[in-house]
């Protein structure tokens, strides 16, 4: 079995996958500091819970954008799943060639969704994950990644909002039924998530228009793109999963580089 490992800077998502099969999924919070054995404790016991032996999971792999948690968490997997992680990164085949000004500054979480888009669903894509920030990223036919466009992510606004007035609550992110707001709620609501959609199709609009790519599709990830996606028609497909199945296809290839 292998164990894909996304750690962002909110969470940390694990994925277990037997062969193409993704068996479950859970997650612990990033900001946390943790041991190696905290981190191989949890881990297998998350594990098991979902009903599957920790034992038989033979590989693992990481994506991850938080430098600190990675001296623990790799030790994690030598010390209780008896395994050295394949680390997305620098040197690793992926399928897609990064053509940005500064490709070692593009993020593994980014190349990771790139590769998912593109190969499950073909090119030109643009990938939006919405996680702590929001980005855009645009593959080309031929599995070229150069244009990556980067905005405040849907809790960042929520938090700035909440924290950075006085009266304004913490409220549930969600889709009001109207953006006809008439109380703070339903307001803040409306702000938000209608304030996201016109960012999603303004920008997916002018990466048309500036690239000429007219056929270009539109893939949404993360936790709240599932709600963006539910109000616009200029974002095909929703794949809550997208980033585990990119490292399950990077895993993939390094195997085969090994043959």
């Amino acid at each position: 079995m292998l164990l894909t490992v996304d750690v962002g800077n909110t969470n940390i998502t694990f994925g277990i996958f037997d062969n193409d099969e993704l068996l479950g999924t859970f997650r612990m919070n990033t900001g946390v500091s943790r041991t190696s054995d905290e981190y191989g404790i949890m881990i297998s016991d998350m594990i098991k819970i979902r009903g599957i032996d920790y034992k038989k999971v033979t590989d693992v792999i990481i994506s991850s954008v938080v430098p600190a948690t990675m001296h623990s968490l790799v030790n994690a997997f030598k010390k209780y799943f008896n395994t050295k992680p394949i680390i997305v990164g620098p040197g690793i085949k992926t399928g897609i060639r990064v053509t940005t000004a500064n490709p070692s500054e593009v993020g593994a979480d980014r190349i990771v969704d790139a590769v998912g888009a593109y190969e499950i669903y073909g090119g030109p894509i643009m990938v939006i994950d919405y996680g702590t920030a929001t980005t855009y990223d645009l593959v080309r036919e031929g599995g070229t990644f150069d244009v990556a466009i980067t905005a405040p992510g849907i809790r960042i606004c929520a938090n700035a909002l909440w924290h950075e007035t006085a009266k304004l609550p913490e409220i549930e992110i969600e889709c009001p039924k109207t953006i006809l707001a008439n109380d703070t709620v339903t307001s803040m609501q409306a702000g938000l998530v209608y304030g996201q959609i016109g960012q999603a199709e303004y920008i997916i609009n002018k990466v048309k228009e500036e690239t000429g790519l007219k056929n270009m599709k539109v893939v949404a990830t993360g936790g709240l793109g599932g709600i963006i996606f539910e109000h616009t028609d200029l974002i095909e497909y929703y794949d809550k999963e997208l980033t585990l199945k990119g490292m399950k296809l990077i895993f993939d290839k390094q195997k085969k580089k090994k043959k």
